[in-house]
């Protein structure tokens, strides 16, 4: 039995982030969260950067690799 991953469409896809939508570069079934390393389904992908162009599996995610990466944010609140 095959799961998503496998099979002819299971390469890595290759995308551009943009704003509130993303652009398949290179056909594939998934991204990798540039934080995790989780495989990421296109169809359930919904949190990335368009400035650095990183997917991320959730928004926790998202937004503690915001946090590291702009730690002045912590001062805000």
């Amino acid at each position: 039995m095959m799961n998503r991953f496998e099979g002819p469409g299971a390469r890595e896809a290759r995308i551009r982030y943009l704003d509130g939508d993303f652009q398949v570069t290179s056909p594939g079934a998934f991204v990798r969260c540039a934080v995790t390393g989780e495989s990421i389904p296109l169809d359930e992908l919904k949190y990335w950067s368009v400035a650095r162009q990183e997917p991320y599996v959730n928004a926790t995610v998202s937004f503690n690799r915001e946090l590291q990466l702009n730690p002045d944010l912590r001062k805000r609140a």
